[in-house]
This record gives C-alpha cells, structure tokens and sequence, in this order.
C-alpha cells in the first residue's frame, strides 16, 4: 500500500451534516484548502438512512426527508470545490494536529493540519452493553442498523417486533416496521417517561395504535437460533430494578434496541481532548476542544434532537476555525458552565468571554412541570425562563447575556420547580 502526505489549511473528521455545515462556514470564513474525510461511502453520515420526513424545517424552512436534506449540503460542498475523500477513515489523530488516514484510493497518508474540526457522530449502545439475559439468537439489533437493512439494503428484518427503549430511532423504526407489513407488539422504556421527541410518540406510535410501556424493561430472551420471545418485566420507578415476580413472556421474532447513543470520542481522548460530563467531548462556546486548534461539533459533543442543531453547530465551529487560522490562537478569558439542580449536563463547558450573548444547550434529569430555568453566577440570577414542562427526552436552549460575566467564576443551569 503506498504513503503519501497532504497538507492542509483545515481538515473535518466526518462528513454529516455537522462536519458539511463547518466546512462551508470556513470555507465562506476564507479558508480555502480544506478536506471533508469521510468513512463511509457517501457524505450525509446517518441522513441517507432516514428516508422519512421531518428535517430542514428550522434550516430550510420546508420539511425533507434525510437524503433530500444532506444533498442540499453536499451541492454547497461541492460548489465550492472542497475535497471529499470517502472511505477514508481517520485512524489517528495526534495533538499537534497531524493525523493518519486509511483509503482504498491514497493507500496510507499522513496529513498535516493547521486547523482540525471533529464531527464523528455516535455510535448505538449495542446489546453486549445492557447485559440481556438469556441465549445469543439471531434476530437482536439496534434500531439504527435495522433501519439501514429495511431502507438501504432492502431486507426485512422480522414480523413480530419488540422495541427495547423510546430513543427517537427506536419510535421512528416502530412505524418504519408497521408500514413494512411486520406487528410492532410494544415499545419497553425503563424509565417512567419516553426519551423521544414528544411529537415522534404521536406521530410513530399513537396514530398507528403501538403501546408505549413505560417503567417496563425486557429481562431476558428466549430461542437459540433464531429469538422466539422476550421476557418483559415492571420495574420501580424508583430503583428501576425489575420486579421479576411479574415477568411476561412475548412471542416474537425480532428485537429492535433503542437504548442509547454514545459520541464517538475515542480518536479524540487518544490525542487528550478532555471529555463533558456528557461524555461527549468538552467544548468551548467556540467549539474548540481542549487541544487548541482542534474544534467539535455536532453529536460528537452532545447528542441533539434535531439535525438542524447538529448543523448548526458545525457552522459556529467553522466559523471558528477560520477565525483560528487567520488570528491564531484566542487568549480571552473564560468563565466556566456547570450543571445545577435537575441539570444532566451543559454544553459548552467554557465561555468565551467578552462576548454579547451565549447559547447553552442541556437536559434535564427527570420531567419537570411548572418549572423556572435559572443561569446564575455564584448567587446573581443572570436570567430566567418559565416552562410549562420539560422533558429528558427533548433538549433545553438557553439564551444568556455575558458582557456583564467576570472571568473565572462558574456559570450554573439549574431547574427551581414552582
């Protein structure tokens, strides 16, 4: 296999719609040697596999579906002949910004970067994860690989499904299985709530008479070859351990797992990007990571809702990255953001200071009615927002003034319930 070199003004890991919005923004920033390395076969990442509609209403205006909505960033990237390399997956990355990457056509080539945005996405939690009870038959996958086999490969995956989890991939297969002619049984969830967008539970399961069982999980499986059941069992709100005493077989043929997504950080934390309470990789509200001059953006820091945001988030590092190459590195001071009461986590971890105004993306902990939203420094309430409910399954922006924030002192998010 042969070894080449490629030097460039900036490289993206990852050609979804986050890593295509920042090498526009950068490009349009005036950064013109700029490289798109991407591991699949096609730009879009998981957007060639959602053929069902929904996307672009916040970017576009106009609802697409997935594929119609990465071409519309594929036309930009290629009007501005940025390079594409496809089957080219990163296989190292190191803190100087000099990288390895592995393709079909280049053979093995070290590039150098002076600017690097990550945008790898995430990954499912796959069954080995959750630890299921019983036989190793076929007829277990995540939700996401059972989209790609009905919508891309064409294969139906079973007749009689299960759904272990209400992740918006999970709702959004139960209604994908039941067009498909197969019999969506349930959807489990662990916790006492949904952790899908509340417009996908209508919209997947409501209209097409699919029960949601909330505080339900599955306990064990059943056939050798192939599944032929699910044990289902309540557990306690609180403890959420499974009441076994009132375990419930299921017939079935398939079960689809919707049980989490996990962002795919390790090329990053093996160069000594620092890591968000999240998981995810932490960030200034530039989107730089801890590793000057390396940026993140999208699902890889946190995963979104919304696709819109993810690519919204490349833009803002884009941006950044353009503004790093042509000014070299920022030095302005920084004040910190933490999670308070109820909070999972905040993203970005670092403001930049000074600055008008920031964005703070979170989650709750839990469901909350009637609640207020308060950003404070030490004791002062920086601003506050009143909500009538907030879910852990829909993610929480928040606007916050800065001009007047003194650098070093920590920023907290937190709920106060009424």
């Amino acid at each position: 296999m042969n070894s080449s070199k490629l030097t460039l003004d900036l490289a993206v890991i990852g050609g979804g719609a986050a890593g295509m919005a920042a090498a526009i923004a950068a490009y349009d920033g005036g950064i013109k040697n700029i490289a798109i390395f991407e591991i699949s076969d096609r730009l879009g990442g998981v957007l060639g596999q959602c053929i069902h509609s929904g996307f672009g209403l916040h970017t576009f205006g106009e609802e697409l579906t997935g594929p119609e909505y990465s071409a519309r960033f594929e036309k930009e990237v290629h009007s501005r002949g940025i390079a594409v390399y496809l089957q080219s997956p990163v296989t190292e990355l190191r803190p100087d910004r000099t990288m390895t990457v592995v393709s079909r056509d280049m053979g093995v080539t070290e590039v150098a970067a002076k600017a690097i945005v990550i945008a790898q996405g995430c990954r499912e939690r796959p069954a080995g994860a959750i630890g299921l009870d019983g036989t190793r038959p076929a007829g277990v996958l995540t939700a996401g690989t059972a989209q790609k086999y009905v919508n891309i490969d064409g294969y139906m995956v079973g007749k009689r499904v299960v759904i272990l989890g209400s992740g918006d991939i999970g709702l959004i297969m139960a209604r994908r299985m039941t067009l498909e002619g197969a019999k969506v049984l349930c959807v489990c969830e662990l916790m006492p709530y949904s952790n899908g967008l509340n417009r996908n539970i209508v919209q997947c399961l409501d209209d097409y008479g699919i029960p949601l069982r909330l505080s339900c999980t599955v306990v064990g499986l059943e056939g050798r070859e192939r599944l032929t059941g699910v044990r289902v069992a309540p557990v306690d709100p609180e403890t959420l351990k499974p009441d076994l005493d009132r375990t419930e077989l299921i017939p079935c043929d398939t079960l689809l797992l919707s049980v989490g997504l996990i962002p795919e950080t390790g090329l990053a934390t093996d160069a000594g990007a620092a890591l968000g309470t999240n998981r995810g990789l932490e960030v200034s509200s530039q989107r730089e990571t801890s590793i000057p001059g390396v940026f993140a953006a999208g699902n890889v820091v946190h995963v979104h809702d919304l696709v819109d945001y993810a690519a919204e988030e490349g833009r803002i590092a884009g941006r950044a990255a353009a503004e790093y190459l042509q000014n070299g590195e920022n030095a302005s001071p920084t004040a910190l953001t933490a999670a308070g009461n109820g909070i999972s986590y905040v993203v970005p971890a670092r403001l930049t200071l000074p600055a008008e105004k920031a964005e703070l993306s979170f989650r709750v902990k839990r469901v909350f009615k009637k609640a207020t939203l308060l950003c404070k420094q030490g004791e002062r309430v920086i601003c506050e927002k009143k909500r009538s409910i907030m879910l852990p399954g829909e993610m929480e922006k928040l606007t916050v003034p800065t001009d007047s924030l003194s650098p070093g002192e920590l920023i907290t998010v937190e709920v106060k319930e009424a």
